[in-house]
């Protein structure tokens, strides 16, 4: 056994009697070696604690053992990094590395980043979108396989997103189950993805109870300002409402300025929800809020299972595929 030092695939070649192209396509399950052979150079292999080596294995089969991962727009960073995290992991399992970009929002930059990684002849392409708007098609500048994640490219693509009406759905029913009968919604942008979702999943759930909103949907975006806003004007308009369900941790901690400026406590006179699991709101909201986790770790890591698939030529067939949210239950949803 060798020391201080990685044994090399020439080292396992010579104890094993056999050539360096044979010891490698023993060691890498390839065919056209006897058995014997095969069974000299696994023997070799063990004696000399050889760990074979990722790019050789790599040049073997034609691969480059790399993955492209495109981030489409910075301002879906924050999401993209628990994305990049569970990919990140996946792809550890299966020996692969990632190289990563950011095409921050501009088609021209995303389009030569994908022309470099079809240089660069990378195994496969994550893309991740934004959640709120469709996401720019690459597939067709690539002959490598893609799969798009927390986006939907409006084709027959394979996507990876949260199940957002569902966990929409999920966390209305637990307030609800609160007792609260008054329900308002304060959200983003009428025409983001996200927000049309999220607001099918509050109606589901409105709609079961046999209840509807104390007011129309108020729209804005994605900020605690515009958050604080909409609040003031929901308790001027109804003051007696009993629930706030918000379209993200970040404008439920301005819902929950404007209520604590209106003299009212969250959650004895006001049931306060989220969506995001973002801590620096979610938890630094006072009280901390009851909200949705994307589980985006779990998001990356499934997209990333469908890549290698398909780089393995493997079928598993195009469309969306949605993942389960999870609601996270913190202080600011009580029984009234």
């Amino acid at each position: 056994m060798q020391s201080g030092r990685s044994t090399t695939l020439s080292e396992v070649a010579r104890r094993a009697g056999v050539s360096l192209t044979t010891a490698s396509k023993a060691i890498n399950g390839q065919p056209r070696v006897s058995s014997d052979a095969r069974d000299r150079v696994l023997k070799a292999a063990r004696e000399l604690a050889y760990t074979p080596n990722r790019i050789a294995r790599s040049l073997m089969s034609g691969r480059t053992g790399t993955v492209g991962l495109v981030v489409v727009d910075s301002n879906a960073q924050r999401f993209a990094l628990p994305i990049l995290l569970g990919a990140e992991e996946a792809l550890s399992e299966i020996d692969l590395s990632m190289t990563v970009s950011d095409a921050r929002g501009d088609r021209a930059r995303l389009r030569r980043i994908v022309e470099r990684f079809a240089e660069r002849q990378v195994d496969g392409v994550l893309v991740v979108g934004d959640n709120n708007t469709r996401t720019p098609r690459v597939g067709r500048r690539l002959d490598q396989p893609v799969v798009y994640v927390y986006g939907e490219t409006g084709s027959g693509d394979v996507v990876h997103l949260p199940d957002d009406r569902a966990g929409a759905r999920e966390i209305t029913e637990h307030v609800l189950r609160s007792g609260r009968t008054r329900i308002a919604v304060v959200t983003g942008p009428r025409e983001a993805r996200a927000v049309v979702e999220r607001g099918r999943g509050i109606a589901d759930a409105l709609e079961a109870a046999g209840l509807g909103l104390v007011h129309d949907v108020l729209h804005g975006e994605w900020s605690q300002r515009s958050g604080r806003v909409l609040a003031e004007r929901l308790l001027r308009a109804e003051p007696d409402v009993d629930a706030i369900v918000t379209g993200s941790d970040q404008i439920a901690a301005g819902v929950a300025e404007a209520l604590r400026a209106a003299g009212l406590r969250v959650p004895e006179d006001v049931a306060l929800t989220g969506f995001d699991n973002w801590p620096i709101f979610a938890l630094e909201t006072e009280p901390p809020l009851t909200t949705v986790d994307m589980n985006l770790h779990s998001l990356g890591a499934a997209a990333v299972r469908d890549l290698f698939d398909l780089i393995d030529a493997k079928p598993v067939g195009g469309g969306v595929r949605l993942h389960p949210c999870s609601v996270v239950v913190r202080e600011s949803v009580a029984r009234h």
